[in-house]
């Protein structure tokens, strides 16, 4: 079956969804900062990001049934599925190639790619609880303020994957529907709305006065955990306690070759009856001592 709907015709076979690892816990995931202005709201999901430290504006942006996950495990694990995610969508064969605009169409489930994708007025899509759309943007993605990602016939909202080979911005006050696989960054402008995720691998998500939520459709998502150290925070302890043992090794020597230099011996001393025993080295009581003196016994 094909289906025409402006430029183009796709084949309406769906395509297999595209699997997201633990990162299917998270609505926002950052590589170098997570920064929000206004009243953001972020609904049954984790924000996270790796490797950067930077979650700005929380509050008065609020987390709801989530946790935050600076560059901790959970979120560099979730990077790395990410990534897997993200060359499985890119590597899917496109139904419909060479898109510009996605506006005013009406799709049915396929993969659809172009260079800079943009939607201006209304996207439809049109499948079953099944179908699953794959969007490929060889660059940019960019939404129009007041623009609508809609659906018919039942599609489901969280079968909605965006690869983005640079970076996505979603326009003030649009309605978007999907998981955003960005290479760079994510920008989502005042008041546009969001079911689904914003992931972006190398760079910065950026929020104002947004409402992201994970869509109903989707299955319950993993329990949430409590934040955990990541590899590149274990290995910084590891060697913040290497160089501490090395520090304190370098300081021993330091202080036995002082002792060496003067001519006392650190060794421990031990009294044995009346004599002084000098274990591993002689020690010279005062300036002067007669032959006698070193015949007697001290004291």
């Amino acid at each position: 079956m094909l289906v025409v709907s402006g430029a183009g015709q796709a084949n309406a076979v769906t395509p297999p969804s595209v699997g997201l690892g633990t990162a299917d816990s998270f609505d926002v995931l950052g590589a170098s900062t997570v920064t929000n202005t206004g009243n953001s709201v972020i609904n049954d999901g984790d924000v996270g990001l790796f490797p950067g430290s930077a979650v700005v504006g929380f509050p008065p942006a609020i987390v709801s049934n989530g946790v935050i996950h600076s560059s901790d495990a959970q979120a560099e694990q979730a990077q790395n599925d990410v990534v897997t995610a993200y060359n499985d969508a890119a590597g899917r064969t496109p139904d419909e190639s060479n898109i510009i605009d996605l506006g005013g169409r009406t799709l049915v489930p396929g993969v659809y790619s172009g260079d800079a994708l943009s939607i201006t007025g209304d996207l439809t899509l049109d499948g079953d609880a099944s179908s699953v759309f794959i969007f490929q943007a060889a660059s940019t993605l960019i939404t129009g303020s007041a623009s609508r990602v809609l659906f018919t016939g039942g599609a489901n909202q969280c079968n909605v994957f965006w690869k983005v080979g640079t970076s996505a911005t979603l326009g003030s006050n649009s309605t978007f529907v999907g998981t955003i696989l960005a290479l760079t960054a994510i920008s989502a402008d005042t008041g546009a709305s969001i079911t689904g995720r914003l992931f972006a691998r190398t760079a910065a998500v950026t929020l104002d006065d947004n409402t992201i939520v994970r869509s109903s459709d989707c299955a319950p998502r993993s329990a949430i955990v409590a934040s955990t150290p990541s590899s590149i925070t274990r290995a910084a302890i590891a060697a913040a306690a290497a160089a501490a043992d090395a520090a304190t090794a370098r300081a021993a020597a330091i202080r036995a070759a002082e002792l060496a230099a003067t001519g006392v011996n650190s060794a421990p001393l031990a009294i044995t009856g009346s004599l002084l025993v000098i274990l591993g080295s002689t020690m010279v009581i005062g300036r002067r001592f007669t032959k006698r003196s070193q015949r007697h016994r001290l004291g």
